[in-house]
């Protein structure tokens, strides 16, 4: 087992309003998928887990009869309570503010757990042991995730890449994110971690999605981050918004910086006891 990567606490503090805006939705085609591959009761529960403003918890909230949306943050909680009051059929969208770490869950109680994009950030021994406890015999988990607008192979997302690590450099903003991150979880992937836990095999599906970027909403998107949030940008966040308008707009084709999105789920499964 390697030693777990430890995110700091409140990374995604201020983000909340833009996470919900300019996160990209999953799309209807990989959240169908999931569900047919998973076969939710109707009667069951849903787990999503450092869950941030609900981005699978409320699309998949009508297959389920209780929803569970568990985030360390409380401005996430809180955008998910607004939500819900807001949302038609959401009223069984409860918001917990707890770590995934400590949450308090009955063993076997729910039908599926879903983590998007957030499960490297967790404890993910200690979170495998503990989700596979939660899950009833046959119940599933499901790491969800999609690629980000500036790790792409266009000149453009190379241009955003580079224009991001220059600010986070002369913002001193290049240690919110661990050093090694990347490289401790490719050294023990998630499948690994999952399938140490006692979980069968990880199954992944993909789903590519064409998706037309405004410079507006990727400047929204940066917002939504843990590495250039609201707090971090602070007084800057104009010269910011104008750096990144004069660095992307050669690249604008008809008002739009066009990329094709990777979304992804890895699907693990806790086996049913055998019929004896």
């Amino acid at each position: 087992m390697a030693n777990e990567v430890s995110f700091q606490p409140d990374l995604y503090q201020g983000t909340a309003s833009y996470y919900d805006r300019f996160r990209l939705s999953y799309p209807d085609s990989m959240l169908t998928d999931l569900s047919r591959r998973t076969r939710p009761s109707g009667h069951g529960r849903l787990l999503e887990l450092a869950c941030g403003t609900g981005q699978l918890a409320f699309p998949l909230r009508g297959r389920f009869a209780d929803v569970w949306a568990v985030d360390a943050e409380f401005d996430m909680t809180h955008a998910i309570r607004a939500k819900a009051a807001a949302t038609e059929g959401a009223a069984h969208v409860r918001a917990v503010t707890a770590k995934a770490e400590e949450l308090d869950m009955d063993a076997g109680s729910v039908e599926l757990i879903v983590i998007g994009n957030a499960f490297h950030r967790l404890r993910r021994d200690l979170v495998a042991q503990r989700a596979l406890t939660w899950l009833e015999p046959g119940g599933y988990l499901a790491l969800c995730w999609s690629t980000s607008p500036w790790a792409g192979p266009l000149d453009w997302q190379q241009a955003f890449g580079r224009l991001l690590r220059r600010w986070q450099e002369a913002l001193g903003a290049t240690s919110r994110i661990p050093p090694g991150a990347e490289e401790q979880r490719q050294a023990d992937p998630d499948q690994d971690v999952l399938s140490r836990a006692g979980f069968d095999p990880a199954d992944r599906q993909q789903f590519a999605v064409e998706h037309r970027w405004t410079i507006n909403e990727l400047a929204g998107h940066v917002r939504s981050t843990s590495f250039l949030p609201p707090p971090v940008l602070a007084d800057r966040a104009p010269e910011f918004d104008l750096d990144l308008m004069t660095e992307l707009s050669p690249y604008v084709i008809d008002g739009h910086l066009t990329e094709t999105v990777s979304f992804a789920y890895d699907l693990a499964h806790k086996a049913a006891p055998a019929a004896s």
